[in-house]
């Protein structure tokens, strides 16, 4: 991870992600088959400003999970860069990066108490505190997240979904970061807790002047927390823009197929329509455009080029068919 300077503060250029998915050398010298490489992240880049918060959004296996877990140091890139603009020009820490995870039942050590659980940042990062300071410190962050201190003391399967949600967040402040990583924070929760965790961690940012990316395959909620928008498909970021632009001008195929998936509350109109034809096998993706045999508007020139990320009015889109304008 390099460093930078300047009002951005993360930026990803070129970033990729390969699996090996083939067999072992004895399976595939006696079956004659060639490696599998999954290209789950594919020559990504974007930057997220200070402050702000970069949402990226796309089906199942798009690589945004991927994504996350390679900015937040979980995964190794297999190449590009994730450059990080520390503050105060301050040495870069890891732990000035923290995640929240999309299951909060398993991520989380049942045999911990709360009170370890939010301070385990602390003492990865070597930060010298006494016991007192940690007990006062864990009850601010619990009054913080909607908890009571007295919490301290209890076990993670004391708790329900939002309320360890809640504590992860806890967790995840208890090192004042830089940048929070929310990796679908809302999908294993109940919808009727879901907008609650959300504007909390809105608050969460505005106090702790946080910059986020925020991972999610409900781009309502996407347009409900973000600045600006990510659309990934197969492992390639496909568009981006800022949240108005990204709702009202969309140039993608593939983001207006998302976003006709909606369900329209506002007309009553609760069946959405659904996305068309099934995603790729990513050991065998299509060639050219990845997305062209979903899309109404391939022609032979996606079956065979890749489209590259090109400005069209304010927004980034590979797509060699955008809409050019709306009405």
């Amino acid at each position: 991870m390099l460093e930078n300077t300047g009002r951005t503060m993360l930026e990803v250029r070129e970033l990729r992600k390969y699996f090996d998915h083939s067999q072992g050398w004895l399976g595939r010298t006696l079956s004659r088959q060639p490696s599998k490489t999954v290209k789950a992240v594919d020559r990504v880049s974007f930057s997220i400003e200070r402050g702000k918060t970069l949402g990226l959004v796309g089906e199942s296996g798009c690589g945004k999970t991927t994504i996350a877990r390679m900015i937040a140091g979980l995964y190794r890139p297999t190449g590009g860069d994730i450059i990080f603009n520390t503050s105060q020009n301050e040495a870069l820490n890891e732990c000035r990066i923290q995640m929240i995870f999309q299951d909060p039942y398993s991520s989380m050590n049942p045999r911990w108490r709360i009170r370890d659980i939010i301070t385990e940042p602390i003492r990865e990062s070597d930060e010298k505190t006494d016991k007192r300071a940690l007990k006062k410190k864990v009850s601010e962050l619990l009054l913080q997240v909607g908890l009571s201190p007295d919490d301290a003391d209890k076990y993670p399967h004391q708790f329900s979904g939002g309320q360890r949600q809640r504590i992860s967040i806890a967790r995840a402040l208890s090192v004042n970061p830089d940048l929070l990583v929310c990796d679908e924070p809302t999908s294993a929760l109940d919808v009727s807790v879901q907008a609650q965790i959300l504007n909390l961690i809105k608050e969460i940012q505005r106090s702790y002047h946080l910059t986020c990316l925020f991972i999610s395959h409900n781009l309502a909620v996407v347009h409900h927390v973000s600045d600006q928008v990510g659309v990934m498909y197969l492992g390639k970021l496909f568009e981006l823009t800022d949240n108005n632009t990204l709702f009202h001008e969309a140039k993608h195929p593939y983001t207006r197929m998302l976003l006709e998936a909606i369900p329209d509350l506002e007309t009553n109109e609760l069946e959405s329509k659904r996305l068309t034809g099934d995603i790729p096998d990513p050991l065998n993706p299509p060639s050219g455009c990845v997305f062209h045999p979903r899309c109404l508007e391939a022609d032979s020139r996606c079956k065979k080029e890749t489209p590259k990320l090109r400005m069209i009015g304010k927004s980034m889109v590979a797509c060699h068919h955008p809409l050019e304008s709306t009405e």
